[in-house]
């Protein structure tokens, strides 16, 4: 991944981030600095807090990186998964219903989730809700798109 730029986020840039991460996963970030990383080579942003690579941007909206979500875990927009799913989730595959044991209710179809695995707790993976928290719990079909995952580039990614 190569570094387009980096700049530091303005106040209103970091209340904004700030809000949106406490609003969609009730985290709050509490960072001395935060610096935008633009990657040439990539879809995604991310965003340095104290100089770890804590928060992406998709498609224009905030999100924990899964080092960040395993740093400030989060209290919403999680759907957790089985052991069995742990090895499909950790390499990139998107989540099916039959490895899910939970899933916040709140969760709306086209929400970023963060998934984690139940034993411990750990996030493994960000995805695209594909339907809601509530219907997440079944025998067969896809439910999260899988967008970044542990081992994965921006998982890897140092400045």
């Amino acid at each position: 991944m190569q570094v387009k730029s980096r700049h530091h986020l303005r106040n209103d840039e970091v209340r904004d981030l700030e809000t949106a991460l406490q609003s969609a996963l009730g985290v709050e970030l509490d960072a001395d600095s935060y610096e935008l990383v633009e990657l040439a080579d990539s879809s995604f942003d991310l965003v340095l807090a104290d100089g770890d690579p804590a928060v992406f941007y998709y498609e224009d909206e905030p999100f924990l990186t899964v080092r960040g979500a395993n740093d400030n875990p989060p209290e919403t927009g999680v759907v957790t998964v089985d052991a069995g799913a742990v090895s499909f989730v950790s390499n990139g595959a998107d989540v099916m219903r039959p490895g899910i044991v939970d899933a916040d209710d709140d969760i709306e179809p086209g929400d970023l989730v963060a998934i984690a695995e139940e034993s411990h707790g750990k996030v493994l993976a960000v995805g695209r809700a594909e339907t809601g928290g509530e219907d997440m719990i079944g025998d067969s079909g896809k439910v999260v798109q899988s967008i970044h995952h542990v081992g994965d580039d921006l998982y890897t990614f140092t400045v």
